[in-house]
């Protein structure tokens, strides 16, 4: 059996949190919890912990949350945990050479992507947003560079065309766990060694922003409709109509329309199927939509009881 290392674990949102009570269920002690100050949130835009926070306050774990890990008190602070390994998952914060090499055997982190492709914020939306046809898991050695360190492991999966940021990130946080495990298990035994990455290969997943889901009709509807599914949950791609917002939850694009190509963003049919929308190539089928101060609905719903809102003619912007 591999030897029980003292490991801290440095991650911030749902997706770290998957890691974290993996870990949890192995010989393998958590020695403390690194993740992101504590944020405002909801409406009333109180502080609120991180999930991997709430998941270490469960298990009785210390919990750190330093801005920055570039202060001296901070890294002191680290050091004295004499951890032998470090596992970073979307913890947030730059970790400088002086950390890396702080646990005896460095810092390792599961990234959700298959490394050199995706390195950065968003890889799982970029993946999409790109038609890409398959994501995963890399689990690396970390090095000062963005997510640019040896590869140890990485595992798989088909992106399905109905897939969505939502359930991409779902089924990659059930990949990770293991592979991270593995990994450890391998560094602990000395079995593993990392593969170094190929930079010219490389491709940067930019961070997400709202103004960028704001939907540009004259792109061809098969972009847009890839750009749909990556932003949902979030920032959830949108419209306007009659001057009022539109959110677009899911989309299928249309390769042409009985009713003519029509002008960007004109609606050129409306059923209960879904409203269509002419794109600069093709059409979408608009088929899941959420108006201003209403829920998330499906087509039908809006056009048994809104359909004058959404007349063959009208131009979304």
């Amino acid at each position: 059996m591999t030897e029980a290392l003292r490991i801290v674990f440095a991650g911030t949102p749902e997706f770290a949190a998957e890691h974290l009570k993996a870990l949890l269920a192995t010989p393998h002690r958590i020695v403390a919890v690194y993740t992101q100050p504590d944020r405002p949130a909801g409406r009333g835009q109180k502080l609120s912990p991180s999930p991997v926070k709430q998941l270490a306050a469960q298990h009785g774990i210390a919990v750190y949350q330093p801005q920055t890990l570039r202060d001296p008190a901070a890294q002191a602070e680290l050091a004295a945990l004499d951890a032998d390994l470090m596992v970073v998952v979307a913890y947030g914060l730059i970790l400088p050479q002086v950390v890396l090499d702080i646990p005896r055997l460095g810092c390792i982190n599961s990234h959700a992507s298959l490394l050199p492709r995706w390195r950065g914020a968003a890889p799982i939306q970029r993946a999409i947003e790109a038609g890409d046809t398959e994501s995963g898991v890399t689990v690396m050695q970390m090095e000062a560079g963005l997510d640019t360190g040896p590869m140890l492991l990485k595992a798989r999966t088909p992106i399905t065309p109905d897939d969505t940021g939502g359930s991409l990130h779902d089924r990659l946080a059930r990949l990770g766990p293991q592979a991270v495990i593995d990994a450890i298990d391998g560094l602990a035994a000395a079995t593993l060694m990392g593969e170094a990455q190929d930079d010219s290969l490389a491709t940067y997943a930019h961070k997400l922003n709202k103004e960028e889901a704001r939907i540009d009709w004259t792109r061809p509807a098969v972009e847009l409709e890839r750009l749909i599914r990556a932003f949902n949950p979030w920032p959830i791609c949108h419209s306007s109509l009659n001057e009022a917002p539109l959110k677009v939850l899911a989309a299928l694009h249309v390769d042409g329309h009985e009713n003519g190509p029509g002008q960007a963003g004109e609606i050129l049919a409306a059923s209960k199927d879904g409203l269509i929308v002419a794109c600069g190539e093709g059409a979408l089928c608009l088929t899941r939509l959420q108006l201003p101060g209403g829920k998330p609905l499906n087509f039908a719903d809006l056009y048994n009881s809104r359909r004058e809102q959404f007349a063959v003619g009208m131009v979304l912007l």
